[in-house]
């Protein structure tokens, strides 16, 4: 297979000369070329033509989001990776440019000390996301071969494929009192999905997880708060999980579900990474499935890697349900391919469905027939 392309697009010769260091580095990974701003980028497009882009937010003539723009009508279905800062500016270039088209994003390493450091901030968020990405794009060879993403590192001849998910089939279950989720890459487009199309009547709490650093989830919520009928907020250690109300993990903080009296909290901690995350979709659905038992539903969305897979083994082994995005609608299907593949979901749906399904299993409609496709 021949490595993947890219192109860093960057104002800072030597953020392009660390990203560059850095994915050349990668034997799966060739840097085709660079740019200093979009205008450049965007005419160096038909002659390397690149498998992925690594885009800076804030350049001079041409910054990262009108670059996306004309990127996303001239040449839709290249991946592209945001290069952003941990700032409040940062934050919501990178939350619109999520918006637009973009597919993920990194955060420029910011008083990590050394070159070596930043080079490795760069390596861990950089490379698995350029992989991930390129493995996703319709005609790559894995995505041919229709493995799902966590299987695609070792796809090894042509037509070899992946054993197709086995949904669980119907169980006796408590009505649902909790609906916890989890998502990551992909996560803020399909949030925006599904947490609008949920009603102001919805009778359960939900709580998610979403990967992201600290000041994007207070953002994320934010946004999400203006364009849902519920209350979608970043959570405080302490706050009530109730019926109405959405509560977001924080970014670089744990959170479980806790009984406190007659109430349920939220409680935060920095406790060691999970599925090196932090927030841990697994540290909250199990937490969930302690508290809720079978009255526990879980969701899992669009995501790289598996956090989350054994959080719903949780789940299923206290009695609740598990709802996995299908792979079609997916950025990433890592987190709930993991899912699937283990034979842990009830159902598999497109995102389009999967506010419906929330409010049917809530309501206990009795022609929602588990594990039906």
């Amino acid at each position: 297979m021949r490595p993947i392309s890219v192109m860093v697009v960057d104002d800072s010769v030597v953020v392009r000369r660390l990203v560059t260091d850095v994915l050349s580095a990668d034997p799966d990974i060739t840097v085709v070329g660079t740019a200093p701003n979009g205008r450049i980028a965007i005419a160096k497009m038909p002659q390397l033509n690149p498998d992925v882009i690594s885009l800076d937010v804030e350049m001079p003539v041409m910054d990262g989001l009108e670059t996306l723009r004309e990127l996303r009508t001239t040449y839709p279905d290249v991946p592209v990776i945001m290069f952003s800062t941990l700032t409040e500016r940062g934050a919501t270039a990178t939350l619109e440019a999520l918006e637009l088209g973009a597919q993920d994003y990194v955060t420029k390493p910011a008083n990590v000390g050394s070159v070596q450091a930043s080079m490795a901030s760069v390596r861990e968020q950089l490379v698995p996301k350029i992989k991930a990405l390129h493995r996703s794009r319709p005609g790559s060879r894995a995505a041919a071969l229709g493995l799902p993403h966590q299987a695609r590192d070792t796809a090894a001849g042509p037509g070899q494929a992946a054993a197709a998910p086995v949904l669980r089939t119907a169980v006796p279950r408590e009505p649902v009192g909790v609906v916890v989720l989890g998502v990551s890459t992909g996560g803020p487009d399909a949030l925006a999905t599904v947490l609008p199309a949920l009603p102001a009547t919805l009778a359960v709490p939900v709580v998610v997880v979403q990967h992201m650093p600290p000041t994007f989830t207070r953002l994320l919520a934010q946004r999400l708060d203006g364009r849902s009928a519920l209350e979608v907020r970043e959570a405080q250690d302490g706050d009530e999980v109730r019926a109405g109300r959405v509560l977001l993990a924080p970014g670089d903080f744990h959170l479980r579900v806790h009984r406190s009296g007659t109430s349920v909290v939220a409680r935060l901690d920095q406790g060691t990474p999970e599925n090196f995350c932090r927030p841990s979709v697994d540290v909250l659905f199990r937490s969930a499935a302690q508290l809720y038992g079978g009255g526990c539903l879980a969701v899992v969305l669009t995501g790289m890697g598996s956090d989350g897979a054994r959080g719903a083994g949780d789940v299923v082994a206290a009695g609740g349900q598990v709802l996995a995005q299908d792979q079609a609608t997916s950025v990433v299907w890592g987190m709930p391919g993991a899912v699937a593949q283990a034979g842990l979901a009830t159902r598999l749906l497109p995102l389009p469905e999967v506010a419906g399904a929330i409010r049917r299993l809530v309501e206990r409609s009795p022609h929602l027939a588990a594990g039906a496709r």
